[in-house]
Parts: C-alpha cells; sequence; structure tokens
C-alpha cells in the first residue's frame, strides 16, 4: 500500500503578498492520510481527522473514487489569466460542495478565488459553515490564498429594481417608454391602473442579477484580483435561462430599438415643426443600446473555450443521469463548452451481506454504463466523487474532499 498526504506543497504558481496574508491568518490544523493501491480501480477507505484550536475533533470516511479517474486539475490550475467555472445539474446532487471544494482547492493552489451562488435558494453559508449572507463579498476563514464568496440576494435585487424604476415620484417604466416615444401607450395602461405591475420585478429578475454580476465581473475594480471565479448555478431549468438570457435580451432590444426608429421617423416630422427636443429619446436609445453590447459580451463570455467551462455535476441514478444528457445537449446548442461531469455519491462495493449496500450498488453501476452509452456524455471527463458518512461542511472538510475530486 502506498500512503501520500491529503496537504498538497504551496504552488509557486501566483506568489503574492495576497497569499502569505491569508496564510498567516489561517488559524485551522488539518491532518490526514490517504491510502490507496496505486494501479488499481478497487475502492478503499480512507479517512481523515480535523482539528481547529476551538473546536472539537471529528472524523470524515469516504471511499475513494477509482484511482484512474483524473479530473484534469493541473489544466484547470494552469495560467494566471481570469477563468470561470460553472457547475450545475440537477437539484439535491451535490452542486454547492463541489463548487465549493472547487474554489477552496483553486485558493490553496494560489489562485485569488471568487465563489458566487446564483441559486435564490442558497447553500453556500451552509457549505462554508459560515454567514455569507446579504449580497455582498465576504471573505471566507481558511484557505492560504483569499477567497471570497457572494451569494446573490433576491430580496435586495428586488428592492434595488423598485428604485431603479421610480423617479421623480412616477414610474420609471413610464419615464422610459417615455423616453423612447411611447407615453401615449402608458397612459392608457395607467388607465387601466397597471402601475403596481409595471413597477413589480419581472419573472426570471434572479437570472438577471447574475448576468448584472458577470458583468461587473468583466467591467468593475473591484473583482480585477480574481483569476478564478466559480459559479454555483441552481439547478437546470434556471441555469439553463441563465445561459440563454443574453440572447433573449440582444434580441429583445433589437426589436425595441427597431419599433423606436419606425415611430421616430413616423413623427420626427411634426415634432421639428413645434421644435419638440428629442434628446431624453436619444438618451433612452443609447442605454439600450449600451446594455445590449454588455449582453453580447457576456455571450461571447458563456461561450468561449479558452476562459469558461461548464461542470455539470449529477448522481449514479437513471433519472438524475437522464437529466444530465438533456442539460448537456442544451449547453451545446447554446455553444457553452463542457468537458468533466462529476459524478457524486457513489457507494463502495458492500464488504459485508449489506442487501441494500449491494442493490444500491448495482443500480449505481447500471447508471454508470447508461454514462458511457450516452451520446451526450459519454465523451466528457468522468470524474467520479465519493458518499461520506457526514455532511461536508467548513474549510477543512472542503479541502478534503477537493483533494479527492479535483486531482
Amino acid at each position: 500500500m502506498a500512503s501520500c498526504s491529503l496537504i498538497p506543497p504551496a504552488s509557486s504558481l501566483v506568489s503574492s503578498s495576497l497569499c502569505k496574508l491569508f496564510t498567516s491568518r489561517n488559524s485551522m490544523a488539518t491532518v490526514g492520510l490517504l491510502s490507496f493501491a496505486p494501479k488499481t480501480s478497487s475502492f478503499v477507505l480512507l479517512s481523515i481527522k480535523q482539528r481547529a484550536y476551538h473546536e472539537s475533533s471529528f472524523r470524515v470516511r469516504s471511499v475513494a473514487a477509482p484511482v484512474e479517474d483524473v479530473a484534469g486539475f493541473d489544466d484547470m490550475v494552469a495560467g494566471t489569466q481570469r477563468k470561470y467555472y460553472m457547475l450545475g445539474g440537477k437539484g439535491g446532487v451535490g452542486k454547492t460542495s463541489c463548487a465549493a471544494s472547487l474554489a477552496v482547492k483553486f485558493a490553496n493552489s494560489g489562485h485569488p478565488t471568487l465563489v458566487v451562488s446564483t441559486d435564490p435558494a442558497h447553500s453556500l453559508s451552509d457549505s462554508f459553515a459560515q454567514d455569507l449572507t446579504g449580497g455582498t463579498l465576504v471573505p471566507v476563514e481558511g484557505p492560504e490564498c483569499p477567497l471570497f464568496a457572494l451569494e446573490i440576494n433576491p430580496d435586495k435585487a428586488r428592492e434595488e429594481f423598485r428604485s431603479a424604476t421610480q423617479k421623480s415620484g412616477g414610474t420609471g417604466v413610464k419615464d422610459f417608454m417615455e423616453g423612447m416615444g411611447l407615453g401615449m401607450l402608458v397612459e392608457q395602461l395607467g388607465e387601466l391602473k397597471l402601475g403596481e405591475l409595471l413597477d413589480t420585478p419581472p419573472p426570471g429578475l434572479d437570472e438577471a442579477m447574475a448576468i448584472a454580476k458577470v458583468m461587473q465581473f468583466l467591467e468593475s475594480q473591484e473583482y480585477s484580483m480574481f483569476t478564478r471565479i466559480v459559479f454555483d448555478t441552481a439547478p437546470t431549468g434556471h441555469t439553463l435561462r441563465l445561459l440563454s438570457l443574453p440572447d433573449f435580451l440582444d434580441a429583445s432590444i433589437g426589436k425595441i430599438l427597431k419599433l423606436r426608429q419606425k415611430i421616430t421617423s413616423a413623427t420626427s416630422a411634426i415634432k421639428s415643426v413645434f421644435g419638440q427636443e428629442q434628446t431624453t429619446q436619444q438618451d433612452a436609445a443609447d442605454k439600450l443600446e449600451q446594455l445590449r453590447e454588455r449582453m453580447i459580451k457576456v455571450r461571447e463570455l458563456f461561450r468561449d473555450t479558452d476562459s469558461t467551462e461548464f461542470v455539470i455535476v449529477t448522481i449514479p441514478a437513471v433519472m438524475a443521469i437522464n437529466e444530465s444528457s438533456r442539460l448537456r445537449a442544451s449547453l451545446k446548442k447554446e455553444n457553452v463548452p463542457v468537458k468533466r461531469l462529476v459524478v457524486n455519491q457513489i457507494l463502495p462495493p458492500s464488504a459485508t451481506d449489506c442487501k441494500f449496500c449491494a442493490m444500491k450498488r448495482k443500480d449505481q453501476l447500471r447508471a454508470l454504463d447508461m454514462i458511457q452509452n450516452d451520446p451526450e456524455l459519454s465523451n466528457l471527463t468522468l470524474i467520479q466523487g465519493p458518499l461520506v458518512d457526514v455532511e461536508i461542511r467548513g474549510v477543512p472538510a472542503l479541502k478534503f474532499l477537493g483533494d479527492i475530486i479535483w486531482k
């Protein structure tokens, strides 16, 4: 049997004062041992003990994935240019744990890292065992290099929407539509008492706020330090809406601008006679055009094979595999690059006469065979994650999980 330490040597990828600062502040000591048969695909027991100066000791046990499964983490961590990783899949398959463990691994490998939850039902706080609520950047305690987390706050986003759509006591939508030359339409709607509806946050606001954050990542100096950004996405349906939103907004804005152009050309002669100003209308059109250009940038980012990758997370169950296959097909249609498939919660071969374990294991092997025969999934790098006997919570436990999955 061969043994290796769970604590990898410090990476020299990014040598910065930020890493040194975070290392000096790290108060957590972790001791662990991983044992495996190096040239076999058998499963063996591994354990890790974690100690904190202010916490009691506890033990996490799991079964390691086959040793030939390699996630290609060396490629993921290589280079200092910024890269985006989006982890998504069916609800309840362990997306948050995988995303958080990847973020911890990036930070411990020398990359200033940001992990972002775009799921309205956030779990990052639970995963890191730290309060990350509030919709602002929060430093995560423990990693050797800077690691920050952000949970997009839907309530805060709705309040910002209401504030942004109100102007001089009137509805912001009315002001905007008047600027587009459609004020008469809004007045007619006002007679129907639809003012509150106009100021109500629209469906898909959560996805829109996630897109807004992505634009901030691209443009704001506040986020320039991060070389790795990891997204813990919502379940499949929400994520597909998020990825298709830039195309939808681009097309919608284009139609609005064409409508405005037709209305403007029809009324320009009359307005020129009466000397009415068109500055407000032009400002509104310019803002829409700017938004359209930013949406194009986000769309290009989602499809950039050099800087973006979507990682599908699933479990070895027939329904989960089928949904993952459909997700892969949808991502291919959106031209979103996908290279890896994480199959989480895999059971070991039973060493006892446990009939339940044997049946469950047989069912999982059937699901794994489905992956090999699935035209959408078979060409992806397969990463097998272990089933552990406790919840993975806190940076030490996430480091433990990341060292198993992200090899």
